[in-house]
């Protein structure tokens, strides 16, 4: 009971996952990139991104199949490089599901604000924590097919929205300023196109927590791979579609710092008061709803297999009646809470939505890294290690894959040391936890699925 996740998800939930965990990045975030990067300098990252991403997803789904694991990227590198190299990537994976939610929670407030403006945004995102918790207690399938059902509604309104900016399209209006502020390439736009890394990569963040959902899946060894596929395929055309469309609207720098942009997007086409505009407010929030959804259900199961693990407090490892880690769910939750009544400080000049997202990013990278060089040492070490899917173009895609990653994070640390630091102090605390209970651990094996039992 206190161990055990039943397998109860097929591809098109997974889908439903995968895609929805990321939907919310092509409705806010991504648009800060245009603030430090201009448009066609954040073109430039995106398309960079997309190519990291596309490599990364068919060389990480070797990894997803072969071991179908609650911990996802922890187990792999826990396979890979033992108990520190598993905590590295476990805590890595953690904070990047963890900093996620309450950026998406605020842009939900933001987008509420739009409709009712008399509401407070931090409280329309603490309310949404309380609501969604509760529908992923209530369990797995019920949450998957609700994550579905949003999913394919966020999917319909971003092409509805790119349906309805198209008759005012303008590329003279998405090239003006486009290098950093600029008309014409320099060393600015150069800088702007590696700061702008984090916000391109919101584009695509969390679409490997699916394989969180792994022991959750019936017959992942085929349906994982279909759903990451299709995944990664729906996000790129959507990401580079609403880019476009949004930013040949009009001025695109009144949108360049702000949490609702293609709503404001819009408003320059249709008018305030347009029954399109009111439709986007509501059915948009769909898209942010699936991914704080979705990235609910991720971090809880990242909790539940450290915990499981030995590497958190095990209480963490609890399961509800209903089969759900209800502790992890809600240990998540008041992280993200917290993080909500912080809004308004700033860090590096920064909105606090848009450090949350660059220090989920960070999270990311880090677990990207990790996960390619699994994928390589288990080739060597694990040749006999079932791969029902193996990565194509292996070595050639997964290097590419981690050589962007490497590069990402290189820019990362060096345009946000501060967050860098607060990253690091993060992990640092995992793992003084790790070091202060490997006694524990090694008197007490925590339960594990055989997979884990064989790494």
């Amino acid at each position: 009971m206190t161990h055990a996740l039943k397998p109860t998800l097929g591809t098109l939930h997974l889908w439903g996952i995968a895609v929805g965990l990321v939907i919310s990045g092509e409705y806010f975030g991504w648009s800060y990139g245009w603030g430090t990067a201009g448009t066609l300098g954040f073109l430039v990252t995106t398309l960079f991104i997309a190519v990291m991403y596309t490599c990364f997803i068919f060389s990480f789904t070797e990894l997803t199949t072969a071991i179908p694991h609650a911990g996802g990227p922890f187990a792999y590198s826990r396979r890979a490089f033992g108990d520190t190299g598993g905590l590295i990537a476990g805590m890595a994976t953690l904070i990047e599901f963890v900093f996620a939610p309450p950026a998406i929670a605020m842009a939900i407030g933001a987008y509420l604000n739009v409709q009712y403006p008399t509401l407070s945004p931090k409280y329309a995102a603490i309310g949404a924590y309380f609501v969604f918790m509760t529908l992923n207690i209530l369990g797995v399938k019920l949450a998957a097919m609700f994550e579905l059902v949003v999913t394919v509604l966020a999917v319909i309104e971003l092409l509805v929205f790119m349906g309805v900016v198209a008759p005012g399209f303008s590329f003279a209006h998405f090239t003006a300023h486009g290098w950093a502020g600029s008309d014409s390439f320099s060393s600015t736009a150069m800088a702007g196109i590696f700061a702008a890394i984090p916000f391109a990569i919101w584009f695509f963040l969390a679409i490997e927590g699916a394989a969180m959902a792994a022991e959750e899946a019936k017959n992942p060894t085929r349906t994982i791979p279909r759903a990451y596929i299709t995944g990664i395929m729906t996000l790129v055309v959507l990401a580079i579609g609403v880019m476009l469309m949004a930013g040949s609207a009009g001025d695109w720098r009144v949108l360049s710092g702000i949490n609702d942009p293609l709503p404001q997007a819009m408003k320059m086409i249709v008018g305030e008061h347009s029954n399109w505009m009111h439709m986007l407010v509501w059915i948009g929030l769909f898209g942010l709803i699936a991914s704080f959804h979705g990235i609910i259900l991720g971090y809880s199961r990242q909790l539940f297999a450290l915990a499981r693990a030995g590497y958190l407090p095990q209480g963490l490892a609890k399961l509800s009646r209903f089969q759900t880690p209800y502790r992890a769910i809600l240990a998540g939750g008041v992280v993200g809470i917290i993080a909500i009544f912080g809004d308004g400080i700033n860090l590096q000049g920064m909105s606090l939505t848009a450090a949350m997202i660059t220090m989920a990013v960070f999270g990311a990278i880090v677990m990207y890294i990790m996960s390619m060089l699994s994928l390589f040492r288990l080739r060597r070490t694990a040749p006999d290690l079932p791969r029902s899917f193996r990565a194509p173009g292996y070595p050639i895609v997964p290097a590419v894959a981690l050589i962007f990653a490497i590069i990402c994070l290189a820019a990362m640390l060096w345009f946000n040391l501060m967050i860098a630091a607060l990253f690091l102090l993060f992990m640092g605390v995992g793992y003084l936890y790790f070091l202060t209970t490997k006694n524990r651990r090694e008197r007490q094996a925590a339960p594990a699925t055989a997979l884990e039992s064989e790494a």
